[in-house]
């Protein structure tokens, strides 16, 4: 059972999803407001948040960017009911680690929802350590020369299973797939986006290399 946060502030909306994943054995809470929900945060640790952009008091970009902060291994599902690629964007700069854009099935969201979930529970026990990165899969931390890096589950994921392919160039559709979702479809612009955040938390001198017309490659050495 996971600990999840509805934060929607439409009832016709925010109900049905509740009752939804309640039904999947999650234990559920709801607030209708930014402000809340952080404040939720503080008291009530959760595993997942389910994140409506257009809150009444404080942007749902906004209160994403706060709760990335502050708990950087929580997971974050965007609701929205814009559908630019640049909205999609400045979400996932906020932080979130994916987004789903209104209407949606309730089918869909809880698939997403076990998905983050799946890949937050993590991907297998034990250290591996290339080239001064150490992915500890088990306990779902990460080192750059001794410094840990406080990163997202999906920043996390995607480092993971580079690093276990270190030296290969690993390809776009195969990263979606593994981290994302087996039935993912959309853009991949989603894992350019965490990629551009690994590459900066992981400074320099830099190990993430773009393999033209293929994917991304983990320098071994």
């Amino acid at each position: 059972m996971a600990r999840l946060l509805v934060v929607e502030d439409d009832a016709a909306i925010s109900e049905p999803l509740v009752r939804a994943l309640a039904r999947e054995g999650h234990e559920v809470a709801h607030v209708d407001g930014g402000e809340a929900a952080l404040d939720r945060l503080e008291t009530h640790p959760v595993d997942l948040v389910v994140l409506d952009v257009g809150l009444p008091d404080l942007d749902g970009v906004e209160v994403c960017r706060r709760a990335r902060a502050d708990h950087p291994r929580l997971a974050i599902l965007m609701l929205t009911a814009r559908s630019s690629e640049l909205d999609e964007v400045l979400g996932l700069d906020a932080g979130a680690d994916d987004y789903l854009t209104k209407p949606f099935s309730l089918s869909v969201l809880s698939a997403r929802v076990r998905a983050l979930l799946r890949r937050r529970a993590g991907g297998g026990e034990g250290e591996l350590e290339v080239a001064g990165v150490k992915v500890d899969a088990g306990a779902r931390r990460a080192w750059r020369d001794g410094r840990e890096l406080e990163l997202s589950p999906k920043e996390f994921d995607v480092l993971a299973l580079l690093v276990g392919r270190a030296g290969e160039a690993v390809p776009r559709d195969e990263i979606m797939t593994t981290v994302w979702d087996e039935n993912w479809f959309g853009p991949t612009k989603t894992l350019d986006t965490h990629v551009g955040w690994l590459r900066r938390k992981l400074g320099d001198p830099p190990v993430l290399t773009t393999v033209r017309g293929v994917g991304f490659r983990f320098e071994d050495g």
